[in-house]
């Protein structure tokens, strides 16, 4: 978010496009374009308000909310089978949503909205398919930075802005150095030179590379991410944006260090990215990106976990499905294994890494969309086995009651989630579409598809990588119980590209851990040893 955070400063500063307009007390901002303005994706939209004191802006407060549609070619807005932006639904570089205090339903509304206006050359393109729910989740959001401007002016009141601002320096400085460290620590373990590289690599289903190299200066614990080799923009929605990329650096940074810090920029402060132009992580203005965030990003994220032996993949995908018809849209999240780590199995039946949504209650789906939930459940050996076993995938199935369009936009359909140091690679994935005259047609990862009343798709989660050979195991069961809720991945160590020997040696202590799967008790044992 800080990507887009930076941009609409740049938009309006000095020489910017806003420049002469600028930006007064009253004004909140609206922006959700992944290429030109630091987005993720369409359906992510980010409000922006500048704190004013003493008649100059100080801070900006933001917030991103998920978009359950915002129009484009399928309903839910993330459709599988996007060939350009523009089929994805309403993008906006900059928008006033709030001007001068009043907020402007009708401009928003227009923007929302435009996307209808294309389906003479997109066919099936529409505005938005839930203006009310969008105009209700705006208003959240805006009501949400009005209470983070008040708190920061409570905080003003309280110590001062100096001291404020002298504070947040000081967190960041704070994640700065913790980040420094475990890459000097991670450097001197290895046995690498002064100036060393770590590598690692995967692909994406459609046979992309994602390819880094991460170079460490041991010197300034500084490192430079370089993922040159990475295949070229695609002709589909897999792409993703640079910022997609930086927040999956950040966000593997911070599991791996070894103490608590807030997410903040200092985390990024020692690293230099470096992302070639026109590559998968770095496409065009127009190419379509809904994948990218939510499926390329868990491959970065697994790729630079892999780079530094820290954790197995976990099921690389948020597994998106959705349904509807001109006047209604639904959207999910399916959960699937995690992957293993030194010390930890992998759970079962979580979302990990760049996802982190409940799935909706089964009573509520059967009562407002005419479905029905016919099983969910977890995927019993869809794990990699290991020394630390990787987490189960789930399956669930769901039955449509009368005629909709239907949508899945997966990944690990054709590439398994790997292990690392003698793991073994979890269970790939599966989309079955059942048709009510008894035909199973496998649907692959991505698809939109008409369904029927007595139709039922079932969709099959992958599973995560299993860490260090089965023959080694340390005792204890398989992957982690099921549940929700957010599972991540931490721990650092190992040697780059996932190769050579174990460097984790079994410990008696790890079977505490075991249990949970956490990677917040497994960092607490290392900073106990």
């Amino acid at each position: 978010m800080s990507e887009a955070v930076r941009f609409q400063v740049r938009y309006y500063g000095p020489g910017g496009p806003g420049e002469a307009e600028g930006l007064s007390p009253g004004d909140v901002l609206l922006s959700n374009h992944p290429q030109l303005a630091g987005g993720s994706h369409l359906p992510d939209i980010t409000v922006i308000t500048p704190v004013f004191e003493g008649g100059r802006i100080v801070f900006f407060v933001a917030s991103r909310g998920h978009h359950a549609d915002i129009g484009g070619i399928s309903p839910g807005s993330m459709p599988p089978a996007s060939h350009c932006l523009a089929e994805e639904g309403a993008a906006v570089v900059s928008f006033k949503i709030v001007r001068d205090g009043a907020f402007q339903e009708a401009g928003i509304t227009e923007l929302l909205t435009a996307p209808a206006a294309l389906a003479a050359t997109i066919p099936g393109c529409s505005g938005t398919r839930n203006l009310g729910d969008n105009l209700s989740d705006l208003k959240a959001q805006v009501a949400a930075n009005t209470r983070g401007i008040a708190l920061v002016h409570e905080l003003i009141r309280e110590h001062g802005l100096r001291t404020v601002g002298a504070y947040m320096g000081h967190i960041q400085a704070n994640a700065e150095g913790a980040v420094r460290e475990m890459l000097r620590e991670f450097s001197r373990r290895q046995g690498l030179p002064e100036v060393g590289t770590v590598t690692a690599e995967d692909q994406m289903d459609d046979g992309s590379p994602i390819r880094l190299a991460v170079t460490i200066d041991r010197a300034d614990g500084s490192a430079v991410f370089d993922f040159e080799g990475t295949g070229p923009e695609v002709y589909g929605n897999t792409n993703a944006p640079p910022a997609v990329a930086y927040s999956a650096i950040i966000y593997a940074l911070r599991c791996m260090v070894k103490r608590d810090v807030p997410l903040n920029q200092g985390c990024l402060a020692p690293i230099t990215v470096r992302i070639p132009p026109h590559c998968l992580l770095n496409p065009g203005a127009e190419a379509a990106v809904v994948g990218g965030n939510v499926l390329t990003s868990q491959r970065v994220t697994d790729v630079v976990l892999r780079a530094f032996g820290a954790a197995a993949a976990s099921q690389g995908c948020m597994n998106n499905f959705t349904f509807g018809d001109e006047g209604m849209g639904y959207y999910e999240t399916i959960a699937g294994g995690a992957g293993a780590g030194p010390g930890w199995h992998g759970r079962s039946g979580v979302h990990t890494h760049m996802t982190n949504t409940r799935i909706t209650d089964p009573e509520i789906l059967e009562r407002r969309y005419p479905v029905v939930l016919r099983a969910f459940r977890l995927r019993p050996g869809s794990g990699g086995e290991g020394r630390w076993r990787g987490g189960d995938g789930v399956e669930r199935e769901i039955e449509f009651l009368r005629p909709l369009t239907a949508g899945i936009l997966s990944e690990r359909r054709s590439t398994a989630p790997f292990g690392l140091f003698g793991g073994r690679d979890a269970a790939k994935g599966l989309n079955l579409l059942l048709r009510a005259d008894g035909r199973a047609v496998s649907l692959g990862g991505k698809a939109t598809v008409r369904v029927g009343a007595g139709d039922v798709l079932r969709i099959l989660t992958p599973g995560g990588g299993g860490f260090g050979a089965p023959e080694d195991c340390a005792g204890g069961g398989g992957g982690g119980g099921g549940g929700s809720g957010g599972g991540g991945s931490g721990g650092g160590g190992g040697s780059g590209g996932g190769e050579g020997s174990d460097p984790h040696p079994p410990q008696a202590e790890a079977a505490a851990v075991v249990a949970r799967g956490s990677v917040h008790a497994w960092r607490t044992l290392q900073e106990s040893a």
